[in-house]
């Protein structure tokens, strides 16, 4: 073999093994991707059933139960277009409170968010992008609904 065709044969083995990296890689990643979606997405259906994702929108005012004694805690986020009910057992953020946006992980158990972890905002000028983004898009669609249904 000459030199050149051991160049191009050392370049082309660095080439697939870097494609072999690249592709292990991303496949690794995409076990820890967590998906976020609304509470109308969710009962839409456009949840994943058997991963853990993200739901995010604000508590809805008068939701939050709690048993006295327990870490059991369950509340309802809302986008003010759909609701979905939260169960969460643990201790809650200092700043979690009704009427304030909240992102919680977790998985959907028949119909019921079954939260890992809740966080809420920092402080009362932040709302996380994906929550503004769905409560934007929720009252959109429930503007340009009203409309629709006062034209018919």
């Amino acid at each position: 073999m000459k030199a050149r065709q051991k160049r191009l044969v050392f370049v082309v083995a660095g080439l697939v093994g870097l494609g072999v990296v690249a592709t292990l890689v991303l496949y690794s990643l995409k076990g820890n991707l967590n998906y976020f979606f609304s509470p109308s997405e969710v009962v839409a259906g456009a949840a994943p059933q058997d991963r853990v994702f993200r739901l995010g929108g604000l508590v809805a005012p008068g939701s939050v139960r709690r048993d006295e004694g327990e870490l059991t805690v369950e509340f309802t986020v809302t986008d003010n277009a759909k609701n979905v009910t939260v169960a969460y057992n643990g201790i809650l953020p200092d700043l979690f409170a009704e009427g304030q946006g909240v992102i919680a992980q977790g998985r959907l158990d028949s119909g019921v968010f079954v939260a890992d972890e809740v966080l809420a905002k920092h402080d009362e000028n932040y709302m996380p992008p994906e929550v503004a983004d769905a409560l934007a898009k929720a009252h959109d669609e429930g503007v340009s609904g009203g409309a629709e249904a006062k034209n018919q």
